[in-house]
């Protein structure tokens, strides 16, 4: 292949940054922005015994600008000088008040490869009833409030298959989680 980035040409700069790329895709030469975001982690948690699954639902900018409303997403959030692994057990407490141990890797996606440079560490983490031992809510300074529920995997398994999970992430862990660990979910679908 002969597609190369000939020149860059800042947007804009602040928490996200916008670029104007200059390529060469082939014989032709033509302009593409990139938006360049932090990667992150995400990780679903569960309970094995008790068949749920920890959700966290909050108002987002994008999805508000566009008239929806919060919907169950999987905890995340961005890297911060520290091993995704990490970043997964510190928002899975910042969030929920959940203490993971352990998480496992499930994959190390790009979420939209098109336009942006973010890429997101999935995990999934068994937990107990018995670790969920702060108060979660989110990051103050953030301006977080988030509101955490665990919800039952097989009703989870029926909003996937009906097409109303609004969450990406989420989406590509319950399946992983349904294809590691069939006998969590109930209902056969």
């Amino acid at each position: 292949m002969t597609d190369t980035v000939l020149a860059v040409r800042p947007l804009y700069s602040g928490w996200l940054s916008l670029q104007m790329l200059r390529v060469r895709l082939g014989d032709v030469e033509c302009d593409r922005a990139v938006v360049e975001h932090v990667s992150g982690a995400t990780v679903l948690a569960y309970d094995p015994v008790r068949r749920v699954a920890m959700t966290v639902r909050q108002t987002r900018d994008a999805v508000l600008y566009l008239g929806g409303r919060p919907f169950a997403e999987a905890i995340a959030g961005v890297t911060e000088d520290e091993a995704p692994a990490d970043t997964a057990v510190r928002e899975a407490y910042e969030e929920t008040g959940l203490r993971l141990r352990h998480v496992e890797p499930v994959a190390h996606v790009w979420m939209t490869p098109s336009s942006t440079t973010e890429r997101v560490h999935l995990f999934l983490a068994e937990y107990a009833a018995a670790d969920r031992v702060g108060t979660g809510g989110g990051a103050a300074d953030e301006i977080e409030t988030i509101d955490a529920r665990e919800e039952p995997l097989d009703a989870l398994w029926a909003e996937a298959v009906s097409g109303r999970v609004g969450d990406a992430k989420f989406f590509m862990l319950l399946q992983a989680l349904r294809l590691r660990r069939p006998e969590l979910f109930a209902a056969n679908y």
